[in-house]
């Protein structure tokens, strides 16, 4: 049907963007990717086609493509949040961890209420063995969203990792002070009681 309108109307963006989300909630990458294509090469400033064109491209692995996406997304929306991460996630895709760590950082900068560009610092501390600066960041994420378990578990699986047992309970006791339910972190808290 989509298909069917847009040979009637073959300059409509919205049946466009429509069509390609078709396309993505099928698995169809290519075709969705290519729709994306087309709209950007009648406006190459759909911030929409632009954003979603790269992460169809990271579903293809084709990560330069989709770095040239997120890099151009973020020349014309500098505080797309989205984006930014996004264009971080897939630098680490490409070993530029240097990079990588420096949008973290202007996510952080940018955006330096929002407890998500902690948390995704912190992760990638994590992955980089940074334990004392991602302990840190959970830290800062934790005093943003006090009750985001996920959040909680992670720091407690870095002290648990540093023998910092005591440490890990005085957070899991914290969290479940906080109203985080016990049943949430029922697996950290057995690592712990030894």
């Amino acid at each position: 049907m989509i298909n069917k309108l847009i040979s009637l109307h073959p300059d409509s963006t919205d049946l466009r963007l429509k069509k390609a989300a078709v396309n993505i909630e099928l698995g169809q990458w290519e075709y969705a990717a290519e729709e994306y294509g087309r709209i950007l090469a009648g406006n190459p400033k759909n911030l929409a086609a632009r954003y979603y064109r790269a992460y169809t491209l990271v579903h293809l692995r084709q990560y330069g493509q989709a770095r040239n996406d997120y890099e151009q997304l973020l020349a014309m929306a500098p505080l797309h949040f989205e984006g930014r991460m996004a264009l971080a996630s897939v630098l680490q895709m490409l070993n530029r961890t240097t990079d990588a760590r420096d949008q973290l950082n202007q996510l952080v900068q940018l955006f330096p209420d929002s407890a998500m560009a902690y948390a995704a610092r912190a992760t990638f501390e994590t992955e980089q063995k940074e334990y004392d600066t991602a302990l840190f960041d959970w830290d800062e994420a934790i005093r943003r969203q006090p009750g985001n378990a996920d959040f909680v578990v992670s720091k407690a699986d870095i002290l648990i990792k540093l023998g910092r047992n005591n440490d890990a309970r005085q957070t899991l006791q914290q969290a479940i002070d906080n109203g985080i339910p016990r049943y949430a972190l029922k697996e950290w808290i057995e690592k712990v009681k030894s």
